[in-house]
């Protein structure tokens, strides 16, 4: 059985569409596109010297 009180307490409230765009921008995680253009850079890199 569900226990009411517990879960109320548990509770965190969803961020608001503006906090949770502010918070994904803030997070700077590479997505595949930063790790292709790094892979480039670096292969690109070697074959100069």
């Amino acid at each position: 059985m569900i226990n009411f009180e517990e879960e109320v307490r548990k509770f965190k409230p969803c961020l608001e569409v503006s906090q949770a765009e502010d918070a994904i921008y803030e997070n700077d995680v590479k997505d595949i596109t930063d790790v292709l253009e790094e892979m480039l850079l670096q292969l690109n890199s070697r074959q100069v010297k």
